[in-house]
């Protein structure tokens, strides 16, 4: 079983952080399923239900370090789970320590890029529930990604720029609100507040 989660890991993180990764899933007896694309999510944790033991599942498209973090994400998930079951917050001061603990190695193990890696340490300070909540740690993990040279990003286009997002919807780019930016879609002229960082595609 080691050395066939070991040829499964490598394919999708950096080679270093294979065998620790590895001895966690057989030590947690935990089921690590790869799974499509996920709008929604970039991976989520189960813990054991109807005699199935703890099951993660990561999207598969993820480059090599946004994949690491998330499944790092997820075993801290898996250790706040058997420590404290369901009596505390999915995201909160309990968890956010069970991340930083087992985020540890890798971060003094050199394996990650100079950004990524400064990125990583100043999102760690205090983790949110989604690395996509941490627009510079999220942006600079996108760099890696196999095409991302060839991706724009929405706060990179002009003001009233009209762009098309993957599902084919076309918006007109707005002001900035806080964090979002207003965006008309035109065809049904509803108001959305997208993310800076969302992938679109110009429209000329």
């Amino acid at each position: 079983m080691y050395d066939r989660l070991l040829l499964l890991l490598k394919k999708y993180v950096p080679e270093a952080a294979c065998p620790l990764l590895v001895n966690w899933l057989i030590g947690y007896q935990t089921k690590l399923i790869i799974t499509g694309e996920r709008n929604t999510k970039l991976g989520d944790y189960r813990p054991p239900f109807d005699g199935m033991g703890h099951c993660i599942t990561i999207n598969h498209n993820l480059n090599q370090y946004s994949f690491l973090i998330t499944l790092v994400h997820e075993f801290a998930h898996l250790s706040n789970h058997i420590l404290y079951k369901h009596t505390v917050a999915p995201h909160g001061k309990e968890w956010k320590l069970e991340f930083k603990r087992h985020m540890w190695f890798f971060l003094q193990s050199g394996m990650f890029p100079p950004d990524v890696d400064k990125a990583l340490r100043k999102y760690m300070a205090n983790p949110a529930a989604s690395s996509c909540s941490d627009l510079n740690l999220m942006r600079v993990l996108k760099k890696y990604d196999p095409d991302g040279h060839l991706k724009k990003h929405l706060d990179e286009l002009p003001a009233n720029t009209h762009f098309k997002i993957a599902d084919g919807r076309v918006f007109i780019k707005g002001q900035l609100v806080r964090k979002r930016f207003k965006c008309i879609e035109l065809d049904t002229k509803r108001l959305y507040m997208i993310s800076p960082i969302m992938e679109v595609e110009p429209i000329e």
